[in-house]
């Protein structure tokens, strides 16, 4: 098995890649203004300024908490204190929602061209909220992780300040209508959420995984992704299709699934919430992916030999499973010392016994 990790911005990184080499993209992108990869360069201005506003909280969300360095946020554009230009090609610092989707429509037109025909998608996003855009640091920002600079605010797009602005979907659709098949939301439940100062609304505790599909005939291997059945013993008449009718998937066939859509090992289809914990990862000082929500992806999506792709690697954690279960990875990522992290993980793999 191999591993190939490409730094750079992941929209000219991908264009290297052949047509059709993919079997599945599995990734998390920056989520919508909640924090800086400190990835810029500056144009003019002073030398000696900082070029920095604001200041990070601790209570940003969980993929997106603190990252090495001093905690500051650099300014957007140009630097307020000495007019020096931001040059940065980072996703996640859009002036609003549209211009994030939009970067990422680019992103994921770039992912189908390498996905093979039956290739699939899985994407993890969390939301975010408009802030109050009064620079102030409210109650509902320091929960959310929003900054002075970053408070998104409302008035500027159209959205009213504590607004939650449904990210993830607005994602979903704009992928939808690229020409993207968009054929589940998964929820992923955290039983052990960030604590949030909020008392005017539930603490949040999911986040979405949408499945995309590059084609509506996909490979997709439900056996591999099988869990227990409530109740197992619970006889079901069956409802299997007649030899010869058309399904939505490539792949091992399906067992004699009850109208329970539990077959008679026990086991059923996998449903669409899964309960995963958040787990720290000592080696960084940002929250990553748990490789329990990583692992269906991987084995529904591809087979033994196929290449994963993760555009956005960070930590390298789909890299991390791929390698695992014997699928080879490729993956691309800005900052160069994330690569340095996701190298020595990768390094360290072992594919498990058969």
């Amino acid at each position: 098995m191999s591993a190939v990790l490409l730094t750079g911005d992941c929209r000219e990184m991908l264009r290297t890649l052949e047509a059709g080499s993919v079997r599945t993209c599995i990734t998390s992108p920056p989520y919508f203004g909640l924090r800086d990869y400190g990835t810029a360069s500056w144009e003019g201005g002073d030398e000696t300024c900082d070029h920095m506003v604001g200041r990070f909280t601790t209570t940003v969300s969980e993929k997106q908490a603190s990252s090495q360095g001093s905690g500051t946020m650099q300014a957007k554009g140009t630097c307020p204190h000495c007019g020096a230009k931001r040059i940065d090609c980072q996703i996640g610092l859009e002036q609003t929602p549209d211009d994030y989707v939009n970067e990422l429509v680019e992103v994921f037109r770039e992912v189908r061209r390498v996905l093979s025909y039956d290739g699939t998608l899985w994407l993890n996003l969390g939301d975010s909220y408009a802030g109050s855009g009064k620079g102030g640091q409210s109650a509902e920002k320091r929960s959310e992780g929003w900054q002075p600079e970053y408070a998104n605010k409302g008035a500027t797009y159209g959205m009213k300040p504590k607004d939650l602005m449904g990210i993830p979907w607005r994602v979903a659709f704009a992928l939808q209508a690229d020409g993207w098949y968009l054929r589940s939301d998964i929820i992923w439940h955290k039983p052990n959420p960030m604590p949030e100062s909020v008392t005017d609304r539930p603490t949040k505790a999911h986040e979405y995984l949408f499945l995309l599909t590059k084609s509506p005939r996909y490979y997709y291997d439900h056996e591999a992704i099988k869990e227990p059945a409530l109740h197992p013993n619970i006889k079901h008449k069956s409802n299997k299709k007649p030899e010869g009718a058309s399904v939505a998937y490539i792949g091992n066939p399906p067992t004699n699934l009850g109208r329970a859509g539990t077959s008679d090992d026990g086991l059923r289809n996998k449903r669409d919430v899964w309960t995963i914990s958040t787990k720290p990862f000592k080696g960084a000082h940002f929250a990553v992916m748990p490789e329990a929500l990583v692992e269906p992806c991987v084995l529904a999506g591809s087979a033994e030999g196929d290449t994963i792709l993760d555009p956005f690697t960070g930590s390298g954690t789909v890299g991390v499973v791929a390698l695992k279960h014997r699928r080879n990875f490729v993956g691309t990522e800005l900052n160069p010392e994330y690569v340095e992290i996701a190298e020595q993980r990768l390094n360290g793999v072992e594919p498990r016994m058969l």
